[in-house]
């Protein structure tokens, strides 16, 4: 057995692959269902293409999806934890669980879905992160 992927219903398409493209992942594949009404787009981190993806299911008629926090969260390990939240600060991403640690940080995607960030070993803490408050649940 292996893993495939983690799918999660999105209600805006182009906001929720702006997001993930911010992480690093990248579209490999697209399939739009006509007579379904849906589309599903797989992301994936490079190198993890075919194993390790996100599906993101996009349903054509306008829905409401709450509850994303029951859902979990998605886990990626980031290569500077503190450049990757920077980035994501910069582009108007609220960081819901700083990386004060210099090991974790929590951010959520625009329809709640939480994504863990996981330096591998962890960072000296460093401002501004270490006086960083949470924001939210995570």
């Amino acid at each position: 057995m292996r893993y495939l992927h983690t799918m999660i219903r999105v209600s805006d398409l182009d906001a929720s692959i702006r997001f993930f493209e911010l992480l690093g992942l990248k579209e490999v594949r697209r399939v739009d269902n006509e007579r379904g009404r849906f589309s599903l787009i797989f992301l994936a981190a490079p190198g993890d293409e075919g194993r390790a993806e996100v599906e993101l299911t996009h349903n054509w008629d306008p829905e409401i999806y709450t509850g994303g926090r029951n859902f979990g969260h998605l886990a990626y390990r980031v290569d500077d934890i503190y450049e990757t939240c920077q980035r994501l600060i910069d582009a108007g991403i609220t960081i819901n669980r700083p990386p004060r640690d210099g090991h974790m940080a929590f951010v959520k995607t625009p329809d709640g879905i939480s994504i863990e960030l996981l330096q591998d070993g962890a960072l000296p803490p460093a401002e501004p992160w270490v006086s960083m408050p949470n924001v939210g649940s995570w």
